[in-house]
């Protein structure tokens, strides 16, 4: 009996803890906490009415009177359950993708088919299950896609379908879609476009033939010997694709080839048309620190805009640029002051004049007109991402957003309403339809009964805080305390972070994962964003350039030498946790401040930065052939012998994202050195732990707290 009362108080953590906490992950997974919303939402072309998805139906209800909902269609369980759907330009059609099996992070083989609303008829794309990407022409009578790496078009009206490239190969040409690198690191989950009037389709081919390959087994099969599944992924310093952009012509049934204004070794990442037709596109060098957007205007191309950085220029995506209607006017939107804000140009006449200033970031650009601009900025708190609106010269700037916190937005066609999506620390998710000028109309979820629930457990919330580091910069963090929190006693701490460039863990928005369940067996959790991180000044975010986690180690562990002297905390109960860059630097931190951290968790770490990509690492690192300190002094594999406190190194097998390769060498170091340490490896999972260990490896991560912390 002696034994299990042992037992049981060191699985119940500090001191005061809750001996029966009122949820655990398993509630969570569960959905105990899940935040109702209003999902698969799409703005129809009139401005007046929108769609909803619910279940297996889809419901077109209108902006200013909610009694007017209509249902367009409802599968049922006669149908696949569809993962996505999209309307032809008259909304005569839907485009519906069925969900199939994922190849990497956006990108999955799947199977499309056009629905008539008319007649019911339901027509294929493409008989197989193979399709990585569809898109309706502009007149919705034809469907692009892609499958085997080549582009197909299925003319819907005439009833055949036509191939528009032959050369498709894996792992050696990719036609309309990214390669890997392109789709991690750029965001893209397709690469090519129709013209405004449908006659040509825009595309880019990856050359992959020069990049190297990578391969890891896959266990789980129905055959007694693994599957190896090999890859083409550029490592930092190696040889990326060659990219190429290409113009199909529809009528003539001919393609031809971009010369694009710089060759040689860069990134094609985006590219559109204007709205009367014309196609630019961005030139990114391999440095990424030089953006220059080229126009393709008849027979010859000029120079729409371009930008230069002595460190690297962040945030380049495809709404870099954004046109207006009328096709001479254009948005940019850069950091170039130093904070990210939005400029006005001209093709006609030319110039580059700021319609947003100020000491803050503009992150969204939710919806823009003639003379109006919607957008998101941190301009309250850069925790926060609240909805402002100002007119196109610059004046009228007016907050919409009333409650401070976390919004997302999503506007109607020609932005007279928007519906806005809203949490913060306190509130879950609250759903809300407004005019254009910010007027409520109505509420469409407030999560009423999920607020009384976390309301009657008495659920911990986060306190803001800010820290000071030994140097003088000033962090934002936050920590979470018990609710039966007595600062009389003292508490066990987990220091949960990411740290990553240009990230942001410390928002004012609602969520919960596994962290809360150790709140709720009496630890407290901290986290802290340190130096290199987003949403503050361009300098702070690109202080860490060059040497990548040696600025933020420092930072994690004097904020946690920082915690270990507020009168409440167990000096000598401190750990450390992270995911991907996190567990990067929940290596570092047990690694480099072996006296302050007990334990530590590290989830899919890089453990060297020649083992990362080519585009995310050379961005703040630069070049490995040129920069070898920076990629070898901050990484952990260098200091295995320092471990002194408990280690648990977690790792999916079929991780294409930060292999495996990652903890394997680790590994080999620590035995090098004679050191002990716990290891979790989840096998055929990926970087999320996906499709196996997504619940399991968080129920580990609180039980290895419970025993160690």
């Amino acid at each position: 009996m002696k034994k299990f009362l042992v037992v049981l108080c060191l699985l119940c953590g500090a001191l005061g803890a809750s001996a029966q906490p009122k949820f655990t992950y398993s509630d969570i997974a569960a959905g105990k906490f899940s935040q109702k919303s209003v999902r698969g939402l799409r703005s129809m072309s009139d401005g007046e009415h929108y769609t909803i998805r619910k279940a297996n139906a889809i419901y077109r209800c209108s902006y200013s009177d909610r009694d007017k909902r209509e249902l367009l269609v409802d599968f049922g369980l006669s149908e696949k359950w569809f993962a996505d759907y999209t309307f032809s330009s008259d909304e005569s059609k839907i485009l519906l993708r069925f969900s199939s099996r994922a190849l990497y992070r956006r990108s999955h083989y799947s199977h499309y088919a056009v629905y008539d609303l008319e007649s019911g008829e339901m027509i294929d794309v493409d008989e197989s299950n193979d399709v990585r990407y569809a898109l309706f022409s502009p007149d919705g009578e034809k469907v692009a896609y892609v499958k085997d790496n080549n582009i197909f078009i299925n003319d819907l009206k005439q009833k055949f379908t036509y191939q528009i490239t032959e050369d498709g190969e894996w792992n050696h040409i990719i036609n309309g879609m990214p390669d890997w690198v392109y789709e991690e690191e750029w965001g893209i989950d397709h690469a090519f476009c129709w013209s405004p009037d449908g006659g040509k389709i825009a595309f880019l081919r990856s050359d992959e033939s020069r990049v190297k390959e990578f391969g890891f087994m896959k266990f789980v099969n129905d055959s007694p010997y693994p599957e190896l599944f090999k890859y083409k992924y550029p490592k930092a310093g190696e040889e990326n694709s060659l990219v190429s952009l290409h113009v199909y012509d529809i009528a003539e049934g001919v393609t031809t080839n971009v010369s694009t204004a710089h060759t040689g070794d860069l990134y094609i990442p985006f590219f559109e048309w204007t709205p009367d037709g014309r196609l630019y596109y961005y030139v990114i060098n391999r440095l990424q620190n030089e953006l220059d957007v080229y126009l393709i205007d008849g027979e010859e191309q000029r120079a729409l805009y371009s930008e230069r950085d002595e460190k690297y220029i962040d945030g380049i995506s495809n709404g870099t640029i954004t046109f207006l209607a009328d096709s001479d006017r254009f948005l940019v939107r850069s950091e170039r002051d130093g904070y990210s804000h939005l400029y006005l140009s001209s093709l006609s006449k030319g110039g580059l004049k700021a319609i947003t200033t100020g000491e803050w970031n503009v992150t969204d650009v939710v919806c823009a007109t003639d003379k109006k601009i919607w957008y998101l900025s941190t301009e309250g708190s850069p925790l926060r991402r609240e909805l402002y609106t100002i007119d196109i010269n610059g004046k009228n700037k007016k907050r919409l957003s009333t409650t401070p916190g976390t919004y997302s937005i999503t506007p109607s066609a020609g932005c007279k309403y928007y519906i806005s999506y809203f949490s913060n620390a306190t509130t879950p998710n609250v759903v809300t339809l407004h005019k254009g000028n910010g007027k409520l109309l109505d509420t469409l979820e407030d999560n009423a009964q999920l607020r009384k629930y976390i309301e009657e457990i008495d659920l911990p919330v986060k306190e803001f805080i800010t820290f000071t580091t030994p140097r003088g910069d000033v962090l934002n963090g936050y920590i979470k305390k018990p609710s039966d929190f007595d600062p009389s006693k003292k508490y066990p701490v987990l220091l949960t972070q990411y740290s990553g460039p240009g990230s942001q863990d410390v928002r004012d928005r609602w969520s919960i994962d596994w962290e809360d369940v150790l709140v709720q067996h009496g630890y407290i959790v901290v986290d802290c964003d340190p130096r290199g991180t987003g949403f503050r000044s361009a300098e702070f975010k690109k202080s860490t350039y060059g040497i990548m986690g040696r600025l933020e180690t420092e930072d994690q562990i004097a904020f946690a030498e920082w915690v270990k002297t507020l009168p409440y905390v167990d000096a000598d109960r401190v750990g450390v946790y992270g995911w991907s860059y996190g567990g990067f630097m929940a290596l570092n931190c047990i690694l480099k401040g072996a006296d302050t951290f007990k334990m530590a968790i590290s989830v899919a770490p890089v453990t060297s930065w020649r083992y990362y990509d080519s585009v995310y690492t050379e961005r703040v690192n630069g070049l490995p052939q040129t920069n070898a300190e920076g990629y070898d002094e901050p990484s952990p594999i260098g200091y295995a012998a320092n471990l002194k406190g408990k280690l648990l190194l977690i790792h999916g097998t079929a991780d294409d994202n930060v292999h495996v390769q990652n903890a394997y060498a680790m590994v080999h170091k620590f035995v090098k050195a004679g050191k002990q340490i716990d290891m979790m490896v989840y096998t055929d999972d990926n970087h999320s732990m996906m499709p196996y260990g997504t619940v399991n490896v968080r129920e580990k991560m609180v039980e290895y707290c419970l025993r160690n912390l």
